[in-house]
C-alpha cells in the first residue's frame, strides 16, 4: 500500500517554485487550506498565478499572498468578497479572469481528466463569452472554455489516511477535490492523519492516488472569517426583503428542488418548514438546506452560498462544486430564486455588474439562470436614486438571455412570457398607479389575488 510522506507547511513551501500556477481549494474560508497559505505568505515566492473561487478575505488566507504582491494573476470566480484584490486589480497590480463558478470547477475537472475543454450555454450572451468561441448545440448557444491545470494543489481534507485517501467535512468539499485532481504536485492540510485502513473505503471522497504530500494542521473559528459565526455573517434582514422572500416561497412547489441565490432568496432557507416539501440546493455542494442555527459557525455548521452557516434538513447530502454544479446545468434543479439588478420585458437577467465597478465577482448565477427549470427574479423595484429596475430593455451586462419566468419585486409581481410582462400580482399597501409611476417598461394587468397568500 502507498505511504503518503508527512511534511510541514514550511517544507510544503518549499517545493513552490516563482511563477508557478497553484490552485487552491475552498469557498470563502470554508475548507480552506489556511496554513499552508500562511506559510507561502512567510516565503519569497512570488509571481503566482493563483486559481480558485476567491483570494481569501482581507489579511486571510489568499489575501496575505495579496498584501504581499506575491500574486501576478488570478483566475477565479467571485473577487469582490475581498476588496483588497478588487483595490489591487485597479491599481494594476494584478490581472485577473474572471468565469463562472460551474465553469470553474468544471474546468479543474476537466484539467484533472485529461480533457482539453468543453462547451457549456453558462455565460453565452454575456460580456464573459467575449472572444471565446461560440457553437449553437443541439439548439443553444454555447461558449468554449479550456481546461484549467496548476503545477500545485494546496487543499484542505478533515481527514486522511496514511495512504493519501480522504475525507471531507459537511460543505468543506467544494473546489478540494476537483482541484486535487487539476495538478502535478498535490499538497493537503488536514485535520487527522488515521492509518491506512482506519477510512472505510466506501466513504472516500478523494482516492490517494491524487495526493503526494500530507500536513497535519489544525484551524480554529479565527481562521474562518465572515464563516466563523452566524452573528458575523453577510445576511441583511428587513421587513421590505422578508416580503419579496415569503412572496417567492408561495411560488415554489412541494417536492421541487430550489436554490436559492444570495442576497434576498437566501432569507427564504429561513421560513421553509419541513411541511413544504422542498429541497433546497447550494451551489458550494449541498442537498437540504435548512434554517440558520440560532448560534455557532462553521466549525460545527455546513455554509450556504452566501458563506451563512446554515442547519441540514433529514435527508441531506453533500458533494464537491463540479457535481453540484452538473446538476444545475444537466437540468436536475427545478427551481433558481435568484437576486437581480435589472429584469426587462424579453425575460434577460443582469444581476452581477454595478455600474462603475470592475467585473469581478460573477459566482453561480451564469449557471443557475441557464440550468434550472425555472428563475424566479427577486429584487427591490427602484434603485437608491428612484429610477426603474424593471425596464424594457437591460442596461447593465446581461448575467443569461431570456432566463427569467417570475419577477417579484416589492411593488408587485409579474409573469414574463412573449407578451412581456405581465403584472399578476400587487403587493400588500400599493396600488396599481404605484406600479405604474415606478416601472420603466409597458405591461399588461392580469392580476390573480390567490397569487399572493
Amino acid at each position: 500500500m502507498k505511504e503518503v510522506p508527512q511534511i510541514s507547511p514550511a517544507e510544503a513551501v518549499r517545493l513552490v517554485n516563482n511563477g508557478d500556477r497553484i490552485v487552491c481549494g475552498g469557498f470563502g474560508m470554508t475548507g480552506y487550506p489556511v496554513n499552508l497559505i500562511n506559510a507561502l505568505a512567510e516565503s519569497t515566492v512570488s509571481n503566482l498565478t493563483y486559481i480558485g473561487n476567491n483570494v481569501g478575505e482581507p489579511g486571510l488566507g489568499g489575501g496575505k499572498l495579496i498584501r504581499n504582491r506575491q500574486i501576478d494573476h488570478a483566475i477565479g470566480s467571485y473577487f469582490t468578497s475581498n476588496k483588497e484584490v478588487v483595490e489591487a486589480y485597479l491599481n494594476g497590480e494584478i490581472s485577473c479572469e474572471l468565469l463562472p463558478q460551474g465553469t470553474l470547477s468544471e474546468a479543474l475537472r476537466a484539467g484533472g481528466a485529461g480533457i482539453g475543454g468543453f462547451f457549456t450555454p453558462s455565460s453565452a450572451g454575456t460580456p464573459l463569452a467575449e472572444n471565446k468561441e461560440t457553437r449553437t448545440l443541439n439548439g443553444r448557444d454555447m461558449v468554449f472554455i479550456e481546461a484549467l491545470h496548476a503545477d500545485v494543489a494546496f487543499i484542505r481534507a478533515w481527514r486522511a489516511d496514511t495512504a493519501g485517501n480522504l475525507q471531507y467535512r459537511l460543505t468543506e468539499n467544494n473546489f478540494n477535490h476537483a482541484a486535487a485532481t487539476a495538478a502535478d504536485l498535490v499538497i493537503v492540510e488536514v485535520q487527522e492523519i488515521v492509518p491506512a485502513g482506519e477510512i472505510e473505503p466506501g466513504t472516500v471522497h478523494t482516492a490517494g492516488c491524487y495526493v503526494d504530500y500530507l500536513v497535519q494542521a489544525s484551524i480554529s473559528a479565527g481562521d474562518l472569517g465572515s464563516s466563523a459565526s452566524i452573528s458575523g455573517g453577510a445576511k441583511k434582514v428587513d421587513p421590505t426583503r422578508m416580503a419579496i422572500a415569503r412572496a417567492a416561497l408561495s411560488q415554489l412547489k412541494r417536492g421541487e428542488v430550489v436554490n436559492l441565490g444570495v442576497g434576498i432568496p437566501t432569507l427564504i432557507a429561513d421560513l421553509i418548514t419541513p411541511q413544504h416539501g422542498i429541497v433546497l440546493h447550494s451551489e458550494n455542494g449541498m442537498l437540504g438546506v435548512g434554517p440558520a442555527p440560532s448560534s455557532g459557525g462553521a466549525m460545527d455548521f455546513p455554509i450556504n452560498a452566501s458563506k451563512i452557516p446554515v442547519t441540514a434538513m433529514p435527508g441531506s447530502s453533500y458533494f464537491d462544486s463540479a457535481e453540484s454544479f452538473a446538476m444545475i446545468r444537466g437540468g436536475h434543479i427545478d427551481t433558481a430564486v435568484l437576486g437581480a439588478l435589472q429584469v426587462d420585458s424579453q425575460g434577460n437577467l443582469a444581476n452581477w455588474a454595478v455600474p462603475g465597478k470592475p467585473l469581478l465577482g460573477v459566482g453561480g448565477a451564469m449557471d443557475l439562470a441557464c440550468g434550472a427549470g425555472r428563475v424566479i427574479a427577486t429584487m427591490t423595484h427602484r434603485n437608491k436614486d428612484g429610477s426603474s429596475k424593471v425596464v424594457s430593455s437591460c442596461t447593465l451586462p446581461l448575467t443569461a438571455p431570456g432566463a427569467v419566468q417570475l419577477l417579484i419585486t416589492d411593488l408587485a409581481v409579474f409573469a414574463i412570457d412573449a407578451r412581456g410582462f405581465n403584472l399578476k400580482a400587487l403587493m400588500p399597501g400599493t396600488s396599481i398607479d404605484d406600479v405604474r409611476s415606478a416601472t420603466d417598461a409597458s405591461f399588461i394587468e392580469s392580476i390573480d389575488d390567490q397569487l399572493i397568500p
